[in-house]
């Protein structure tokens, strides 16, 4: 990485006009690509870039806008909306989750491409970031409806996708299942089966064993990693869990067996608190049974707006984003906060958690464990031969504590906070690579 000189241009950026963008955006703890750019402008002002280098990562490679008919049960037809961004491809094919949710928007799909550019680039993974998402509650769709609109998506993006080009993954809303539909579609429109044009499929067509586990399994290794930074004893640490679907509840399990209490936790509706620790078994238990935390015997509710502003240690941000704002950082107590989640903390509150000497472990590098066991997968899918789930776990640890100590290193060098540490090391490793690639033509 280039030495900390201070930059001629960077931060001061000239207008720029693409069309469809709103270039002077402001955060405003809603708009997620706004904070993006935010974060990007912060990191790069430490970095001694050209101003076209700059520009080409802070806006979108290439985007697609599709609109599709899906019939529905009933045989009626309903249009459908989605998208999928790819921000970069200068370290390699792009890698980015699929998401539906009915608040998907395009400005959500281009802030959550871009953060993976920087996840990908920050964990040295060969690939740039993307995203893609359909505007649609997953949970008002039957089973044949929701795989009549996966196949139909799958199609309408296929001129992006490709084991070589654009491999998508898992996110809100979407699942193993999704992605074996996805890779089904992509592989009868080819005439052979392709495995390696999506990761996070299930492992009887070339699914990787501990992939469901690894973001919670990277947000358990990195919240043990800043105890130790900080010589805090994982017996005597509390824990609350906000986002109890797949990364928290195992983010949970993980450090409960760390020797960490974990005092509370919250779905969608609400949660449950219990000073005394709650049991993982019987959370997840709970919770695959009744969808849900609300009405947990083993303890009393609390909402989502409380768990973030409880009195604990550390606080796992796994639910969604803009969940710590302006509105409610000052009530925020935990002395670490781990980002489960992409993007639950605004600019602002970043601001103020940094102030107040909280110790956040950014998204980038704290839910990286995903997107590092999809790598994995892809590496197994392509070369055919399948590693014990003993040795997957044992790559992703490795991984995630290299970077974990990357980002430690480039804090104290830089003097700056985890988060633009952390995107110091990625944006200047895609900048490298942009640089040595060269210009065409």
């Amino acid at each position: 990485m280039n030495s900390p000189e201070k930059p001629a241009e960077s931060g001061k950026h000239a207008p720029f006009s693409i069309s469809g963008y709103l270039t002077n955006r402001q955060p405003n703890g809603d708009n997620l690509y706004a904070n993006a750019l935010v974060q990007f402008d912060k990191a790069v002002a430490h970095l001694n870039l050209k101003q076209g280098v700059i520009e080409a990562m802070r806006f979108p490679k290439r985007e697609l806008s599709v609109s599709f008919p899906v019939e529905m049960d009933n045989r009626d037809i309903k249009i459908f909306r989605g998208y999928r961004v790819h921000h970069s491809i200068a370290k390699g094919p792009t890698k980015g989750g699929i998401r539906y949710s009915a608040d998907v928007t395009l400005d959500e799909v281009r802030a959550l491409a871009m953060w993976m550019t920087w996840k990908c680039a920050l964990m040295n993974l060969p690939y740039g970031g993307a995203k893609g998402g359909v505007v649609v509650d997953p949970k008002s769709l039957s089973s044949r409806e929701l795989e009549r609109l996966t196949r139909r998506y799958a199609t309408e993006i296929s001129i992006l996708m490709g084991p070589e080009s654009d491999i998508p993954a898992p996110d809100m809303g979407t699942s193993p299942q999704v992605m074996a539909w996805i890779m089904d579609t992509y592989s009868m429109h080819r005439g052979f089966s392709v495995p390696a044009v999506v990761t996070g499929k299930p492992v009887e067509i070339g699914g990787s064993l501990g992939r469901t586990e690894a973001t919670g399994r990277g947000v358990a290794v990195t919240i043990l990693e800043s105890l130790k930074l900080k010589n805090l004893n994982p017996g005597s640490i509390t824990v609350a869990v906000q986002g109890f679907g797949n990364v928290g509840s195992i983010a949970t399990k993980l450090v409960h067996d760390m020797g960490m209490k974990v005092i509370a936790a919250s779905s969608s509706k609400g949660g449950v608190i219990n000073r005394s620790g709650l049991s993982p078994s019987h959370l997840i238990k709970y919770y695959d049974e009744s969808k849900g935390l609300t009405g947990f015997p083993e303890g009393d509710f609390i909402s989502n707006e409380e768990l973030l502003t409880l009195d604990c240690d550390v606080l796992v941000a796994a639910a969604t984003e803009n969940q710590i704002t302006a509105r409610n950082v000052n009530k925020v107590k935990a002395r670490i906060i781990a980002e489960g989640a992409n993007g639950p903390t605004t600019p602002e509150a970043d601001e103020v958690l940094n102030a107040n000497g909280a110790f956040i472990i950014p998204d980038v590098l704290c839910n990286a464990g995903g997107v590092t066991v999809s790598y994995l997968e892809w590496v197994q899918d392509l070369q055919s031969f399948f590693w014990p789930v003993e040795e997957i776990n044992r790559k992703l640890t490795t991984l995630m504590l290299k970077a974990f100590q990357s980002v430690m290193e480039c804090a104290e060098s830089y003097g700056v906070s985890t988060r633009e540490a952390a995107q110091i090391l990625a944006i200047q490793r895609v900048a490298d690579a942009i640089v040595i690639r060269g210009i065409y033509p």
